[in-house]
């Protein structure tokens, strides 16, 4: 079987312009280590892997990975006034493999997790080119736990999903199985050549001037930080994780369905309402995250596409949830139909992003996880893969560049793992956990009653 592969030789001389999406991480770029380009910000994704994994099948199925996927191998140069990308030659990734012997089959599950945990407190140079790694922890001959690590410059949440699709079906063809070749792929530089190629199309102009008139006088919700950003405490990102029953996952679909919106809509609505609560506010403004893959060509791209896009929703004299939801709908068609990448529309509306620096205040994005390509109990040549969706609460994991993300992933079983990621500089862990708590409460309330009074604005329950 042969890889379909979009590219040519790669130059490292070859200075290719940054994507919109990099150039707006750069922002939060103190240089070194810290920030978006440092060590530690990463993505780290899991798989229970059922059947017998030859190691070196793998090692090879890693580097026809590489090899196919550009974005891998690519380095961020941050020289001043210089910003741009360079494409390397292939290298052959780090594959570690771990015997996790004599732990019970009850028990795998969550040592899986605890392995996920312990792999993302650790650092990765984003200068060690590929910029991808993988280590497989082996209980037995035929159950495993396969986690892929990745910079978070050269991937986002999609592309894992790719990643691991593609090297399942690289390894059942190297393992001598009848696979089919994947589809051609498209390299990241295409993407951005393409997205740079439209900047000064009518249509984007057309989308500059809805952003203005849309987020004039608007300002991001600050949420109040525990803790100063001028008083310099060490900056590290701690996540704490929920789970919501599927009884939450199925109310919130069911809703959607009737309200002709999506289960982000409805949570989106739910999570509007609770700022309005909170802070007695009406017109908020809030950000989330597109994927950038809206061009079917590049669904199948490793790279990071991802970008932030500010939903901004007026509540005033919404008497219920179904009135929030109305008004979020109108919200998120208008926005994704006007979607530019977050840097452009700053540069139309910079004022927004005082609420990124403020001295007490901190921005907290929301998003719902609904990927195309999740893999669950899914057989490629002998091999079976699960993804692993959870995690337990930790104090130290894979950064995020400022402020807080507050993430909800619909699982397969029909239950949504919850987290609020947050800087420790910023906020402490009681303050995240009722916040949660707050949170998880006014969405439960919310979903058995769509049609009720929503509580008084700036009453918390």
């Amino acid at each position: 079987m042969s890889a379909p592969v979009r590219t040519r030789p790669a130059d490292p001389a070859e200075e290719i312009p940054l994507s919109f999406s990099q150039e707006f991480l750069c922002l939060f770029d103190k240089g070194g280590e810290d920030g978006p380009f440092g060590a530690r910000y990463n993505i780290v994704c899991g798989w229970r892997v059922r059947g017998n994994i030859a190691v070196d099948v793998l090692q090879r199925a890693l580097d026809a990975l590489v090899v196919r996927h550009e974005a891998l191998r690519t380095k961020v140069i941050r020289d001043a006034g210089n910003r741009h990308q360079r494409v390397f030659p292939p290298a052959s990734p780090e594959l570690r493999v771990r015997e996790l012997p004599g732990v019970a089959p009850h028990d795998r599950q969550r040592r899986s997790e605890e392995l996920l945990i312990e792999l993302e407190t650790a650092a990765y140079s984003a200068d060690e080119l590929p910029l991808i790694r993988a280590v497989l922890g082996r209980f037995d001959d035929d159950d495993a736990v396969l986690a892929l690590i990745a910079h978070h410059s050269a991937v986002d949440e999609w592309s894992m999903k790719v990643a691991i699709r593609d090297l399942a079906v690289l390894y059942a063809a190297l393992a001598g199985h009848d696979q089919t070749a994947p589809a051609e792929v498209h390299q990241y530089r295409e993407y951005v050549a393409w997205d740079r190629g439209r900047a000064g199309s009518p249509a984007m102009e057309r989308s500059r001037a809805y952003w203005r008139s849309k987020l004039s006088g608007a300002r991001l919700v600050p949420t109040r930080t525990d803790i100063a950003r001028s008083a310099g405490a060490p900056k590290a990102t701690a996540a704490h994780r929920f789970v919501l029953g599927a009884d939450t996952t199925a109310a919130a679909l069911a809703l959607a369905r009737s309200t002709r919106s999506s289960a982000f809509i409805v949570m989106l609505s739910a999570y509007l309402a609770f700022l309005r609560q909170s802070t007695g506010a009406t017109d908020i403004t809030v950000t989330t995250f597109t994927s950038g893959r809206n061009q079917e060509r590049f669904q199948g791209t490793i790279g990071p596409f991802i970008d932030q896009l500010p939903l901004r929703t007026d509540l005033a004299g919404c008497r219920t949830l179904l009135d929030v939801i109305a008004r979020a709908r109108r919200t998120c068609f208008e926005a994704y139909s006007h979607a530019l990448p977050f840097g452009q529309i700053l540069q139309e509306v910079p004022e927004i992003a005082a609420t990124f620096e403020g001295d007490r205040t901190a921005v907290l994005s929301f998003q719902v996880f609904q990927f195309p390509l999740v893999m669950e109990r899914e057989v490629v040549g002998d091999l079976e893969y699960s993804e692993i969706h959870r995690r337990l609460s930790q104090p130290v994991t894979t950064e995020i560049p400022d402020g807080g993300l507050w993430t909800l992933d619909i699982e397969p079983s029909g239950e949504i793992a919850g987290s609020l990621w947050y800087n420790t500089n910023l906020f402490v862990a009681d303050t995240v956990r009722d916040m949660v708590s707050e949170f998880c409460a006014t969405l439960g309330e919310l979903l058995a009653a769509p049609d009720a009074p929503l509580r008084k604005e700036g009453t918390p329950s």
